[in-house]
Order: C-alpha cells, then sequence, then structure tokens
C-alpha cells in the first residue's frame, strides 16, 4: 500500500509473516499440527491489530473471526463455535478482563472453558496477574512475535486436551 508523502500518508507497509514447515509447531517435540481449521475470535479494538492478526492466524491454517468490542465479542461467543480466544485487555466501554470474567460465568460449560491469551500493550507484573485471574491461560505484550503466538496457542490447546 502507497500513498503520496506530502500528505503525511503512509509511505510503504511490509507484513512478514514467518510460516513453519509443513505447518506444524516450529520447536514441538509433540510434533502437533498447529492451527489448522482452528476457530479463533480475536478482540481488539484497534482494526490495524484485527488485520494483522488475521493474516498470520490464517497464514497457519486457523478460521478467524474478528471483533472490535467486549460487547460484538460476546455476542459472538455466544452464537458460534470457537476454539480459541486472543482478547485486547485495553478497549473502551468494557475491558478484556471483564470479558473473559463474563466468559468464565456462561452457563454452556464448553463456551466458559475455552482457552484465551490476553494480547496487550500493557507489560507490568499486575496487569500480567490480573489476566491469570480473570481467567486467560497466558498473557502475551504487543508487539508480538507471530511465531511465539502460535507456539503459545498450540501449547495452550496440547495442555487443554
Amino acid at each position: 500500500m502507497k500513498s503520496d508523502d506530502s500528505q503525511g500518508g503512509l509511505v510503504g507497509v511490509s507484513i512478514i509473516v514467518s510460516k513453519s514447515f509443513d505447518n506444524q509447531h516450529p520447536d514441538d517435540s509433540t510434533n502437533v499440527k498447529t492451527l489448522n481449521n482452528l476457530r479463533v475470535l480475536v478482540v481488539d479494538d484497534n482494526i490495524d491489530t484485527l488485520i494483522l492478526m488475521t493474516v498470520i492466524l490464517e497464514d497457519y491454517g486457523a478460521k478467524v473471526i474478528t471483533a472490535t468490542s467486549a460487547s460484538e465479542a460476546f455476542e459472538v461467543i455466544k452464537n458460534f463455535e470457537l476454539d480459541f480466544l486472543i482478547i485486547d485487555i485495553v478497549m473502551p466501554q468494557e475491558d478484556g478482563y471483564s470479558l473473559i470474567g463474563k466468559i468464565r460465568t456462561l452457563e454452556n460449560t464448553q463456551k466458559k472453558a475455552r482457552p484465551a491469551i490476553a494480547l496487550t500493550a500493557i507489560d507490568t507484573d499486575e496487569a500480567r496477574q490480573l489476566a491469570f485471574r480473570s481467567g486467560f491461560q497466558n498473557y502475551l505484550t504487543k508487539p508480538f512475535d507471530n511465531t511465539e503466538l502460535v507456539k503459545e496457542i498450540a501449547r495452550i490447546l496440547v495442555n487443554c486436551n
């Protein structure tokens, strides 16, 4: 994507996505197929992050649904079968901590037990501890390494099964 630099626009964008050989977890001795047909909901109020996450996850074979708010995400969770959640912490109106708390109290046992990663720019011990207490299985900070993200998803899925 290019635009005229004299207008203060974007000069050029490159998205580099590394993919593991044979779509297998890069350093996983269990040889797990990483994200083939995994149904992932990504929740973030930043459209650029949603696009980047979609590109990365779909490159690894996941099926991605996105939501730009906690309320939109909660409706998706109630109405669709999902395998994994990636939720931003800082969002307007309702944060990721509140959203995961609501998810963990759903009556549907399968929906409330969906594994989830908090993905946020907040890098403090307090935020990390609150994420785990709220019901997240892991906590990654932005900017993130796409290989690390995929490894964490695969690790969590192996531990959940």
